[in-house]
């Protein structure tokens, strides 16, 4: 069922089942529940406290019952609800505090000295707005708005592709602040009357499918890889989702040796999540979810039009908007096909952002900035290869080893995750637009054959 708001999806399974488990939880060692009545009581109780809240920013860390609560009643009482890592540097936390204009923060009172009056007003009920970053660590953050109702028809898009009953228990082990760990991890399963256990954080990873006994459970590349090494997975567990990242083809082919569903995702926060999802075996050909309406423009650019779904806008970002939101299309910088059978494949990107593994984003043209000032060679790129970051630069640079010397200092301020593994020498320039922009799509092509 499509639900209008969050309050609403909870009053329907509280009127049909109101004892059964809406959130199972670890309460001191043990599993404990919480009902959809009880849940929805606790929500309308919450959203008393946030009366008169114009934008909360909600510090997300390890995910708990309370921080659902507290989200929905947020969210309930009218308030601009900003969604935040909390585990990003201070400084950079305080500048995405500052910029969403929150004038409270749930999650780390120290912080409540960053927050300046907002001048939004409070919503009604039901027209809740949500604030998720798509790139929490770089100066281009960008802030998409989003409502619960967007949020819940991206939920029931995936569910209509691929359903969860009252009889499933679906485990969140990703962040909240995650608009994949938001809709697959949460909304997907309470939309469907299913229970959704809230995971007890990185630090369990490893036994969280054994104390919560799940049947479903969605997961970034990075979280999938941790699973299959160690062989976390209970019995129970039949379904698994991936999404927000590349995925190599050894993890799909790992995971499907279990003899479990997966389902490979494709979506995108300025999409409220979810767009298409693999339902047969190719993991790659995937079934475009039933509101989307998706075309490939001559450059190969996906291009989707889902009123029901797709983002209002950036926050405080007019222009970014009107480039991205064009009559109603949103350009998505993707590059794709759609086969003879209707299904999407996506080839890759086109725009100046790359997603790794783990689901976390880095603006390339912020770090090749710091790569050119370390090498003082200005013909240099990322791109994103066989599960590696990989630098494409000028032979003129010199040698792998000096080139390497070279960015040292520049790598080492990133997390591991996001430091170059790879270093290709070019003789040729790289491809560029008339006005001076990389043509990313086209480097991996002159990356391959310079090696060949």
């Amino acid at each position: 069922m499509c639900f209008e708001s969050f309050l609403e999806m909870l009053s329907y399974h509280t009127e049909v089942s109101p004892d059964h488990p809406a959130l199972v939880f670890d309460s001191n060692g043990s599993k404990a529940e919480l009902s959809f009545k009880e849940l929805l009581d606790s929500v309308k109780k919450r959203t008393e406290d946030f009366r008169g809240s114009r934008a909360v920013a909600f510090l997300i860390g390890e995910s708990t019952k309370d921080t659902v609560i507290d989200l929905f009643a947020a969210v309930n009482a009218g308030a601009r609800v900003v969604l935040l890592d909390e585990n990003i540097p201070e400084e950079v936390l305080g500048r995405l505090i500052r910029l969403s204009e929150a004038d409270e923060v749930i999650g780390d009172p120290e912080l409540t000295e960053l927050v300046r009056p907002s001048l939004v007003k409070p919503r009604a009920n039901g027209q809740g707005e949500m604030l998720f970053f798509t790139s929490g660590t770089t100066n281009r953050s960008k802030a998409v708005v989003l409502t619960e109702k967007s949020l819940l028809r991206s939920a029931w898009n995936g569910g209509s592709l691929l359903p969860l009953s009252p009889e499933d228990t679906l485990l969140l082990m990703l962040p909240l602040n995650h608009v994949f760990g938001f809709v697959c991890g949460l909304l997907w399963g309470m939309t469907a009357g299913a229970a959704v256990a809230v995971g007890r954080g990185p630090r369990h990873y490893g036994d969280d499918c054994l104390f919560f006994r799940p049947t479903a459970l969605s997961l970034v590349p990075l979280l999938l890889g941790f699973c299959l090494k160690h062989q976390v997975f209970n019995p129970e567990l039949s379904l698994l989702l991936v999404g927000a990242g590349d995925c190599p083809k050894e993890l799909i082919a790992a995971a499907k040796a279990t003899g479990r569903k997966l389902s490979f995702g494709y979506g995108l926060t300025e999409t409220s999540s979810g767009v298409a999802l693999s339902l047969g075996d190719d993991p790659f050909a995937m079934t475009i979810c039933p509101d989307f309406d998706v075309t490939i423009a001559e450059d190969g650019e996906i291009l989707l039009q889902c009123p029901n779904t797709v983002m209002q806008g950036y926050f405080k970002r007019p222009e970014d908007t009107a480039n991205a939101l064009r009559d109603g299309v949103l350009y998505t910088g993707d590059l794709g096909r759609i086969d003879e059978n209707g299904l999407l494949h996506v080839t890759g990107r086109k725009k100046e952002m790359i997603v790794l593994p783990d689901g976390t984003k880095i603006f390339l043209p912020e770090y090749e900035a710091a790569l050119i000032r370390a090498t003082g060679e200005p013909d240099l790129a990322l791109i994103y290869e066989d599960g590696r970051l990989c630098l494409v630069i000028s032979e003129k640079a010199g040698n792998e080893k000096e080139v390497l010397e070279k960015i040292r200092r520049v790598t080492e301020q990133y997390p591991r995750g996001q430091q170059i593994r790879k270093i290709v020498t070019v003789s040729k320039p790289l491809p560029r637009t008339a006005t001076g922009k990389l043509k990313r799509y086209e480097i991996a092509a002159i990356c391959t054959a310079e090696q060949a």
